[in-house]
């Protein structure tokens, strides 16, 4: 009995000890620094921060009537990098995308609903509220994300 006890007690610190995950890092003291200092050396003023970690400026107000996370919405946008490249716009399309806010990254359900129909945002998303580690089409692993979005309209 005891060695049973002894056998199962070693395979199962081996399976533990082999089954031990990478270390998540952290990105957001990285992420902060790198949307600060995108604002500074852009000279953009107004900018807010959320618990989350997403920035944002309201470039327009809209109205007052504002999306929820359930809303569908029609949007003009542009997302692009930290150093200018762009990895996606809805202006090729010659009209607005539309689709439901869940749809999207984190930091848009969290900073869409800062807008009215028909005012324009700025979000700086840090990784963790866009894709994250994982690789996007034109958009490496744990990247800051920006988006210049216009709400046409909801529903």
């Amino acid at each position: 009995m005891i060695r049973k006890f002894i056998t199962f007690s070693l395979l199962l610190v081996i399976a533990i000890s082999c089954s031990k995950t990478a270390d998540v890092v952290d990105y957001g003291p990285t992420d902060k620094k790198i949307i600060e200092d995108y604002i500074t050396a852009h000279n953009i003023t107004g900018a807010k921060s959320t618990a989350s970690g997403l920035y944002y400026v309201v470039q327009k107000p809209g109205s007052t009537n504002h999306p929820s996370i359930k809303s569908y919405v029609s949007v003009n946008y542009k997302g692009y990098l930290t150093d200018g490249t762009v990895f996606d716009s809805s202006y090729h399309l010659g009209q607005p995308y539309s689709n439901l806010v869940t749809i999207f990254v984190k930091g848009w359900q969290e900073g869409l609903p800062l807008a009215g129909a028909g005012g324009k945002i700025q979000l700086f998303i840090p990784s963790a509220l866009g894709y994250g580690s994982t690789v996007m089409s034109g958009i490496p692993a744990n990247s800051v994300i920006l988006f210049d979005i216009e709400l046409v309209d909801f529903y």
